[in-house]
């Protein structure tokens, strides 16, 4: 099990006043950065801000690990007595905050330790860096948390690789380097008019085309994957929100984009355009059933879970196959990825109904040469952040 180290600070020039806070995440073992945050809040308090850098470093090492251990370190001895459990929080803007923070890791997987300020001097510094940025109307950003992840990722996957090679006898025996994997950034399309209405909307359907928001998240998207310079391919649903999408994201990476069948939306038959609530009020005993059972389909002979999974099988194998080694963006849908997702993990099919995936969201699924799957990334949006 991996162990994080994180260090979070907090400050406002006038207590309440000008805001902002900084983290870091630190591997334990090695003593490496791996992630850092820090961000200019507006006007708050000095506590407020240091929940904010604790919250930030949680979610951060959360993003690279969400099974590791964290060990917790903060100047502020209100934070650390608060989140220890030996202090009450009484003060209403600290509360949530608390609150938010205890549910990023299960209790048991986070320690907490006071330190003196002359030890918190790297996340003291962030703070203070995004507090000047904030004064002259910037916003300070450091490496995103998809960029972090495939760096530690990367380090993992040359360690592996590394001690496979120590460890196989001179007669040639033994596990094979498996090479670089395919790995598969997940894009959901921006917005449409019907996605904050929450209406079903799959292959079957209008097939809208991305609203005034929705484009403006795929602009956000292309800017931060151009960033990053790791994507090598775009391929995308032929539905008119993914290859708008893509289309807009292409613009600033300069590729060109291929289209997958395989990539499409569920067929959500009789149900396309209506909300959750309409559908259970006008077929709710085919709305219990398919919420039951991956072999049902919708109203109307839509498309049924087993189905998709199905389709996204041989769509991940096919394109794993013709991008072995390669980083390729796959702009589609909430199923489809959360399908990817689900078939990496091994998981059942109710659990596509436990996975949060918004407009424009980014995940990740790394595919080796022996089968095996890595998912690095779900459900990413630090890039729609102004």
């Amino acid at each position: 099990m991996r162990e994080f180290i994180v260090e979070a600070d907090g400050g406002s020039r006038g207590n309440p006043g000008p805001a902002g806070y900084g983290s870091v995440v630190v591997d334990a073992a090695t003593g490496q950065t791996l992630a850092e945050a820090a961000e200019y809040i507006g006007v708050a308090t000095n506590n407020v801000a240091e929940y904010r850098g604790l919250l930030a470093g949680l979610r951060a090492a959360h993003r690279l690990d969400p099974s590791a251990t964290v060990h917790v370190r903060m100047d502020s001895k209100l934070v650390i007595e608060q989140m220890s459990g030996r202090w009450k929080i009484k003060h209403p803007d600290m509360k949530p905050l608390a609150f938010e923070a205890s549910k990023v890791f299960p209790a048991p997987q986070v320690t907490y330790e006071w330190i003196p300020r002359e030890q918190n001097k790297h996340a003291d510094r962030l703070a203070n860096e995004a507090m000047d940025a904030g004064k002259r109307g910037e916003q300070w950003s450091a490496a995103d948390s998809m960029a972090e992840v495939e760096a530690a990722d990367a380090k993992a996957e040359a360690d592996v690789r590394a001690a496979r090679t120590v460890a196989a006898p001179s007669t040639g025996w033994g596990p094979a380097d498996m090479g670089a994997p395919a790995t598969f950034v997940l894009l959901r399309h921006g917005e449409t008019p019907l996605t904050p209405e929450k209406r079903f909307s799959g292959s079957g359907g209008t097939d809208p085309s991305l609203s005034d928001i929705g484009r403006e998240q795929a602009e956000r998207v292309g800017a931060a994957l151009a960033r990053r310079g790791t994507i090598q391919a775009i391929v995308a649903s032929p539905l008119a929100r993914t290859r708008e999408t893509a289309g807009i994201v292409a613009a600033h990476l300069g590729l060109d984009v291929a289209v997958d069948d395989g990539l499409r939306e569920t067929d959500f038959g009789a149900w396309e355009g209506l909300t959750f609530g309409e559908v259970r009020e006008r077929h709710p005993d085919d709305l219990t059933t398919w919420l039951a059972d991956p072999e049902a389909r919708p109203t109307g002979d839509g498309e049924s879970f087993a189905a998709t999974a199905t389709r996204i099988a041989a769509t991940r194998d096919k394109l794993v196959a013709a991008y072995a080694g390669r980083t390729v963006l796959l702009v589609s849908h909430v199923t489809p990825i959360k399908t990817f997702v689900r078939l990496a993990l091994g998981a059942p099919p109710e659990s596509l109904f436990r996975m949060e995936l918004s407009a424009a969201s980014l995940s990740a699924v790394a595919y080796y040469a022996d089968g095996n799957a890595s998912v690095r990334l779900l459900n990413d949006t630090s890039h729609l952040r102004p």
